[in-house]
């Protein structure tokens, strides 16, 4: 009887995790890494982690890019754009949308983000949410909004209409 006890607690534990939040924790743990990845400044593991026919969208109406737009970006932004990238107060949740178009297993992140770039020309400090659909443990899609209008202002961009130079 007490070994039947002690083989019941692991069919117990197993049942009482399920695939979807095992999944869950797996995709999170993807987009984690990637956040990493974007932080130490490392397109190698970018590539890595994103799949060959991934698509980004944002941060404005109608900005999209593929995969290997996003890494040649990366790599000339981290040659001579940014010093550093810090998520701060970095936030992750999963959801999945059972139809439709937007179908799958997706991964929001919700940061604060703290840039400071090269050759002096200052630091910004945004609030970002990017959602990351992941299929087969490959990033496939993303959405990143932020205000960008914020983030040149605070690197001194006055904003003027244009009929005001006239």
């Amino acid at each position: 009887m007490k070994y039947l006890i002690l083989l019941s607690f692991p069919i117990l534990f197993l049942s009482a995790c399920n695939t979807s939040d095992i999944t869950a924790k797996k995709n999170i743990a993807l987009v984690e890494k990637y956040i990493t990845a974007v932080e130490n400044m490392n397109y190698d593991i970018m590539d890595s982690l994103l799949a060959d026919n991934y698509t980004g969208y944002g941060p404005s109406y109608g900005d999209s890019i593929d995969k290997q737009q996003a890494l040649v970006n990366w790599k000339f932004n981290v040659e001579n754009l940014y010093e550093s990238i810090n998520y701060n107060k970095s936030r992750n949740v999963a959801v999945v949308i059972p139809d439709g178009p937007n179908k799958g297993e997706w991964i929001s992140n919700w940061g604060e983000l703290h840039i400071v770039y090269k050759n002096n020309i200052g630091e910004v400090t945004l609030w970002a949410n990017t959602t990351y659909l992941i299929k087969n443990g490959k990033i496939v899609k993303s959405y990143t909004f932020y205000n960008e209008a914020d983030a040149l202002r605070q690197l001194g961009y006055i904003f003027v209409k244009p009929e005001e130079f006239n």
